[in-house]
């Protein structure tokens, strides 16, 4: 990418520059690695899409939002299209590990066989449509907008002169409060699908709460240290609360299909129930942990 423009070095525009020009830079220079299907390489380049996108999004004071809208959408449609082949994986090989967990007197009919056959169902292509977007004109626009975001940054008024410790910690501030909230607001619904939908948008909050105090530690040093590390806690947990979410209506699915096809159920149901349990014990561990 271009280099970014100078301005003094702690203002909040330079702050939040330097994080965007190493976002972007690791979208571009990923992309060779992407498409050799290189080990983690799209995990690292979702990575990036996302940290750069809930920058656009939470640096409001330094960037303007009407101008970095499109560029958000590009990038969360980019992080999208690279998740798919990685989340059916993720799922795959949890419900694996978890079938391998089973003594063999809980193991009825052909689970192996079925689990192995709804996954190959369920691989729509993504690597050939990620192939086609990573090729496509829609991915150089994104690109040119990339370049365009650091050579001629749409800078909010006074953005070159505010000090980014005191707009970054702000930031920082801002989206722990909106995980506190959304934390209240889960543990405040009964158990069931509800509590599930909101502990997945708490665990949606942590992340980015996470990713603002990653952006600000050059500035803000200890306490946005502190705000990732706690934030990333909360996230482990939560992200195993929902991947158990995911699983269990994996297994309702599989357990359908097994009994359509005359095949027992016995297993599926099993594993929904100890699934259930690890969800239970992840929620309980992330009311524990502290937000900030």
């Amino acid at each position: 990418p271009p280099p970014v423009p100078r301005w003094p070095v702690d203002s909040a525009a330079a702050h939040v520059l330097d994080y965007a020009r190493q976002q972007v830079e690791a979208i571009v220079t990923l992309d060779p690695a992407v498409r050799r299907q290189q080990p983690d390489a799209v995990h690292r380049m979702r990575v990036a899409s996302r940290r750069l996108r809930s920058l656009l999004r939470g640096a409001r004071a330094v960037l303007d939002r009407d101008a970095t809208a499109h560029l958000e959408a590009e990038l969360r449609h980019l992080a999208a299209e690279l998740g798919v082949d990685r989340d059916r994986e993720v799922l795959t090989e949890r419900l694996t590990r978890r079938l391998d967990e089973l003594p063999d007197d809980l193991r009825l009919g052909p689970v192996a066989e079925r689990l192995a056959a709804w996954d190959r169902e369920r691989r729509t292509g993504a690597r050939a449509l990620l192939e086609r977007l990573l090729d496509s004109p829609r991915h150089l626009d994104l690109l040119d907008a990339l370049d365009r975001l650091l050579t001629a940054p749409p800078l909010r008024p006074h953005a070159a002169e505010r000090p980014a410790r005191r707009v970054l910690a702000k930031a920082m501030r801002r989206d722990r409060d909106r995980l506190a909230r959304r934390l209240r607001t889960a543990y405040a619904t009964p158990a069931g699908p509800e509590r599930d939908a909101a502990l997945h948008s708490a665990r949606k909050a942590a992340k980015r709460a996470r990713y603002a105090a990653e952006a600000a530690v050059p500035a803000v040093g200890k306490p946005a240290r502190r705000q990732a590390e706690r934030c990333r806690a909360l996230q482990r947990a939560l992200g195993d609360h929902q991947d158990s979410v995911v699983a269990r209506a994996a297994l309702r699915d599989l357990a359908a299909q097994a009994q359509a096809a005359g095949e027992p159920s016995f297993s599926y149901g099993v594993l929904h129930e100890r699934e259930a349990a690890v969800a239970a014990d992840r929620a309980r561990e992330a009311a524990k942990l502290p937000v900030g």
